[in-house]
């Protein structure tokens, strides 16, 4: 994809001038000093994508799929969130999306991730094993993995309503009888009222972690995080330039106009292959993705 020079040298210099001023859009940017040490335990989330690849394929229809939806709602009850399992059907397939709630008022956030992994390994570069379901490490484990370890860890305090929503079927488009974020799709349908914003992480385990800001997100909401990542020590993880434009979860929050933000690496070459194991993620990356989101929420002011 070819970005023009121009629009990379706009957002650029605003996200230089917003990191300057130390604020975007009415949030305080928290610098180390300012967040616990240590809240969010990377080492910790890491064990939950070990646990996540244990149950193997989480693919729709299969045992590893029945059990993670039931390890997450004991997870998050034990962790003191209200859960609910929502269920429908797109397509002809049952959908199951886990939703944990906390809080009341204003700002109402949700932060999501998909736990569903890809039926069949079509990017795998060896023909034979193009029919193998997908690990799924990175793509599906990792972004289960911070939300649970920020279900443990956010503060009983913080401000506002919090939503942390486990997306099922995203990830089998482009094969029979499928198309891609169906569990999203029947969310954002059946969502009553509007949130303040939708921060969704995808693929944020790999241990090479360049995120670049996904250029179908809202650019405001993006800068925020993207300020909050360099205030932390993190700006050569959170890169502020545009590259990649995804179809991902985001995308029916984005058509129901809802402020919405993908957190997605997507230079990751083993995307859809059977190398998607656990050796391609870092506990770091997962910490580096984990601290800004918690010092995002802590920074987030009281309506």
């Amino acid at each position: 994809m070819k970005i023009k020079s121009l629009k990379i040298t706009l957002i650029t210099t605003l996200i230089l001038s917003a990191l300057a001023a130390g604020w975007v859009a009415g949030s305080c940017i928290l610098s180390k000093s300012d967040t616990t040490e240590a809240a969010f335990s990377g080492e910790r989330a890491i064990a939950d994508i070990e646990h996540q690849l244990s149950l193997g394929p989480r693919t729709p229809y299969s045992t590893g799929h029945d059990q993670i939806v039931s390890w997450m709602q004991t997870e998050l009850n034990a962790a003191g969130w209200d859960t609910e399992l929502q269920e429908a059907e797109s397509m002809g397939h049952p959908i199951q999306n886990v939703i944990a709630k906390r809080g009341a008022g204003s700002p109402w956030i949700i932060l999501g991730a998909h736990y569903d992994t890809r039926l069949h390994a079509d990017q795998d570069p060896d023909p034979a094993r193009r029919t193998f379901p997908v690990p799924g490490a990175n793509d599906g484990a990792s972004g289960v993995a911070v939300l649970m370890e920020l279900a443990r860890v956010l503060p009983p305090d913080l401000p506002g309503e919090i939503w942390l929503v486990f997306f099922d079927a995203e990830d089998n488009g482009d094969i029979q009888g499928w198309d891609w974020i169906l569990g999203s799709r029947v969310f954002v349908g059946k969502l009553e009222g509007k949130p303040d914003a939708f921060v969704l992480v995808d693929m944020i385990g790999d241990a090479d972690l360049n995120i670049y800001m996904e250029q179908n997100s809202d650019f405001k909401l993006s800068a925020e995080i993207w300020a909050q990542a360099a205030s932390l020590g993190y700006a050569d993880h959170f890169i502020p330039l545009p590259k990649y434009r995804m179809l991902d979860d985001h995308i029916p929050f984005l058509q129901a106009n809802i402020p919405a933000v993908d957190i997605i690496d997507f230079d990751y070459p083993s995307w859809h292959t059977v190398a998607d194991t656990l050796d391609k993620v870092s506990a770091h990356s997962l910490q580096v993705v984990g601290d800004t989101l918690l010092a995002w929420l802590s920074s987030l002011p009281r309506q």
